[in-house]
């Protein structure tokens, strides 16, 4: 039998069926579980969420409270899916048995490094990328064939520096100029496919794949008017169906090319499907539209909202997870709650506020821990100034810091936030 209580009220031993508002408001991935130990218990009385439903044929019912059984440290439930994906009556299982796949896929012989150091090879990466892309686009523009082949070297790198630090190189590609974010769009999908497929459990090879497709998944803008890809403000009703259709120019450009394998030639094909089958060329829906292809509209459509774009300014990371969450029928619930688990609820780059009234701008994640990222404290909303930038981990022992919420709005009011979490070496190779 399930019984609605306030949150406050849990104790070990309940069973907990779910937590009562947004599946991003509490720090559990999976919330139909018996708590069992003492620190999911206090997560649980911290997170924010006032009230869940608690089932008392599962576990013990409103006051009966157990003792901890052991002194083993706590452990954090397995991550599971939003409620979007959730069936009806039972807990869905671990991501991994979801996908059929095991773990996310871990490569042998390549350490991990830290976050500071892979931004300075992820800037280098960035400004090959973008090489290769202009040289892409302008040959096709002259008729010559698209060999995807030949950046294959280039998805390795990427793919390699996502396994280094998952972090960096999909942070950093967010940065574009407006003129670069045709040819640099391109190069961060690449990285957020690849860092998807990791977090799916795709082996080294299906994560390859899934970065040669988004690298590859626009090409059809290179055979679009320049007037209307470049144009500094909302489209026409022509304008707009000669833009829908760059999607079957690209599959052909890479049809024609002879190198691009099935994902690429997909992804390409139907990236702008929607889950719901409201989307186009072909108006797909749910499974009939292939696993990568459905990775492709979320890294897509994450990358082209978070960057400034012709007509628009970027919106803030953490500002768009939300968005794209309230989205209903737009993505597949498995792949979005995937997606946002190797982002980040609050990604790189998001501006917070913090329970103390000071914002802070995310500065690295901390894997297993959504919502206690490191931060750089940067302003102060009491007195209305900048502050001298802090660098402050709220995953740490003893850390009387919170976020409380995403601070609406701070792009556009906070333009420089991002040379904070970059140290001053990787900013001005941005920059140049």
């Amino acid at each position: 039998m399930l019984k609605k209580i306030p949150t406050r009220d849990l104790c070990l031993g309940m069973h907990l069926h779910r937590l009562e508002g947004s599946w991003m408001d509490h720090p559990f991935w999976r919330s139909r579980f018996v708590i069992e130990e003492a620190g999911d218990l206090k997560r649980l009385h911290e997170c924010g969420v006032a009230e869940c439903w608690i089932d008392v044929s599962l576990g013990v019912d409103i006051g009966v409270a157990l003792q901890p059984a052991s002194t083993q440290p706590a452990r954090e439930p397995v991550a599971a899916l939003p409620p979007a994906a959730e069936p009806a009556d039972d807990a869905p299982p671990p991501l991994d048995a979801v996908t059929g796949r095991g773990p996310p896929a871990v490569q042998a012989g390549r350490a991990p490094v830290g976050f500071g150091d892979e931004l300075k090879e992820a800037a280098a990466i960035c400004r090959r990328g973008r090489e290769a892309m202009v040289q892409m686009f302008a040959e096709a523009r002259m008729g010559r064939a698209i060999d995807a082949e030949g950046c294959r070297a280039l998805v390795e790198d990427v793919a390699a520096s996502v396994e280094r630090n998952a972090g960096a190189l999909v942070s950093l590609a967010r940065l574009k100029t407006k003129d670069d974010y045709t040819y640099m769009h391109s190069v961060a999908v690449c990285a957020l496919m690849v860092a998807l497929g990791r977090q799916v459990g795709m082996n080294e090879s299906q994560c390859r794949e899934a970065g040669m497709a988004g690298l590859m998944h626009d090409v059809g803008k290179a055979l679009m008017p320049l007037e209307v890809l470049g144009k500094p403000g909302k489209l026409t009703e022509d304008e707009w169906k000669i833009m829908r259709g760059h999607p079957e120019r690209g599959h052909r450009l890479l049809l024609d090319g002879g190198t691009a394998g099935a994902a690429a030639l997909d992804v390409a094909l139907h990236h702008h499907e929607r889950f719901d089958g409201q989307g186009y060329p072909h108006r797909l829906a749910g499974e009939a539209i292939s696993e990568f292809a459905r990775m492709g509209a979320i890294c897509d459509v994450y990358d082209a909202i978070t960057s400034n774009r012709p007509y628009k300014a970027g919106w803030d990371p953490a500002e768009s997870v939300a968005k794209m969450a309230s989205w209903k029928g737009h993505f597949d619930p498995r792949l979005f709650a995937a997606f946002v688990h190797s982002l980040g609820i609050y990604p790189t780059g998001s501006v917070v506020r913090l329970e103390s009234g000071r914002l802070a701008v995310v500065a690295e994640q901390n894997p297993g821990a959504l919502l206690t990222p490191v931060v750089m404290v940067f302003f102060s909303t009491k007195s209305q100034m900048q502050i001298e930038p802090q660098r402050l981990d709220l995953s740490r022992p003893g850390c009387s810091e919170r976020i409380v919420a995403r601070e609406a709005g701070a792009a556009a009011q906070f333009r420089h936030v991002d040379e904070l979490w970059m140290n001053p070496e990787v900013a001005r190779r941005v920059a140049s």
